[in-house]
């Protein structure tokens, strides 16, 4: 039988060429195009063979053989690949419709929220698979373990991380909308994506409409103690939930029903992703013995409090944090965890809205766990972003840190972390870009 021809256009995103390279493995003809594609996708591209041999749209490459046209987010609504394939009328998806499509007939789990998801749904992924629970799954960051980011099988179950941000230029509503899940985690609510949601309650109107597409016999598991989302339960008093509040921990273990069990993550945030992550696998028939003898290895997702170097009283992490809420308690959990050592925060602001001048002040006192804080951001950064400089006594005002420095030289920060001041400090780097390519070996 003749394969099918998949095209995907702006196939370099972390979820798009990490679909392509699934639907590869799979025995699918897969092509894709993009106007630039970085580290690490264009390497796996490449080495499956089917990243495009040159950057830029090229029309005349969407025939009428293409049986699905997958548009990533990066595109523009006149995209000159996509107004080719709406002329030649083919089938056209944003990712999210095409995983749903997939995962009609299975059970979905779909974990949403501001903060933690990533974590949450790795947690589950590496139960599920050392409980030996066939499943398929989409998730925002490399895991241990894992080949992809993305599995698209006939496994009954599938475990989704749910981004709230939109689906694709012409498919503009959040990617959580897509998937109906029969269960749905909500992990917390703080605003993000300003540039779509340009007020907080717009942003928190997407999870009151998450909320509605559960499937009729699905469960919702939330975060208690967050005002923001327990509203939003209060307004659906009939929907089945299960509410969960962070683990107990003695020194680095779990302690649960009066029973100490050891595990390999820190920060007290990662306790209650691990408490939200249990449940789901309670749902999925896993007892909470087993699910705690099979979390014990897990060491996190890349760039989630990643661990970077040990040496002497320093420990280096990575994290992807760079909303407000995401920020402040990733700082908080380091210095909590390592009570009595100094922390040194770095933090680059690099999306869109912690780059807003507007939005800025949101970071207010995100900080100040850290006996040092650090804010970077690259020049070139704001002029692609075609936003206005920043001043640094503003947001050294906004964050309201008391020995806040403000670095926009990555090689002159480089310079700063790798010197012998700080070598008693442990260091936090959190960003969701890469410091303009900075060394992170210091």
């Amino acid at each position: 039988m003749k394969s099918k021809k998949i095209h995907f256009i702006a196939i370099g995103g972390a979820a798009m060429h990490n679909i392509a390279l699934d639907m590869k493995a799979q025995g699918y003809e897969v092509s894709g195009s993009d106007d630039e594609i970085y580290e690490p996708s264009l390497s796996r591209l490449k080495q499956a063979g089917i990243a495009p041999e040159e950057y830029g749209w090229f029309p005349e490459r969407i025939q009428q053989d293409i049986d699905i046209v997958i548009l990533g987010m990066h595109a523009k609504a006149d995209n000159p690949e996509l107004l080719k394939a709406k002329d030649l009328q083919l089938k056209i998806f944003s990712y999210p419709e095409f995983i749903f499509i997939h995962s009609k007939n299975k059970k979905r789990v779909v974990v949403a929220g501001s903060h933690g998801k990533t974590t949450t749904t790795a947690m589950i992924l590496h139960v599920l698979k050392k409980c030996g629970i066939s499943f398929d799954f989409l998730v925002g960051a490399q895991l241990d373990g894992f080949d992809r980011m993305v599995q698209l099988t006939d496994a009954p179950v599938i475990v989704i991380e749910g981004d709230e941000y939109l689906s694709s230029p012409i498919d503009r509503v959040p990617k959580i909308l897509h998937y109906k899940p029969h269960i749905a985690v909500v992990t917390g609510i703080a605003w993000d994506h300003i540039n779509v949601f340009s007020t907080f309650d717009i942003y928190k109107e997407q999870f009151l409409k998450f909320v509605d597409t559960i499937d009729t016999d699905g469960v919702l598991i939330y975060y208690q103690h967050d005002e923001h989302l327990k509203s939003i339960v209060d307004q659906r008093p009939k929907l089945p939930k299960v509410s969960y509040q962070s683990l107990s921990r003695e020194a680095s273990d779990v302690s649960f029903q009066n029973q100490l069990y050891p595990v390999s993550v820190i920060g007290d945030h990662n306790f209650q992703n691990m408490n939200a992550a249990r449940l789901v696998c309670l749902q999925l028939g896993i007892t909470n013995e087993s699910f705690f003898d099979a979390i014990n290895d897990f060491k996190g997702a890349s760039k989630r409090l990643q661990k970077l170097s040990e040496s002497g009283e320093r420990t280096v992490y990575l994290d992807f944090a760079h909303a407000p809420s995401k920020v402040k308690a990733t700082t908080d959990s380091v210095k909590q965890w390592f009570d009595g050592q100094k922390l040194l925060a770095v933090l680059e602001l690099h999306t869109f809205s912690s780059l807003n001048q507007s939005f800025i002040p949101e970071y207010y006192e995100a900080l100040n766990a850290a006996d040092k804080a650090i804010v970077f951001f690259n020049i070139h950064t704001l002029k692609m972003k075609n936003m206005p400089d920043l001043d640094e006594k503003f947001i050294m005002d906004s964050f309201g840190h008391p020995s806040l420095m403000v670095f926009t030289d990555e090689k002159l920060l480089f310079t700063f972390l790798s010197s012998d001041d700080y070598l008693e400090y442990n260091i936090l780097l959190m960003t969701s870009g890469n410091f303009n390519k900075m060394s992170l070996e210091f």
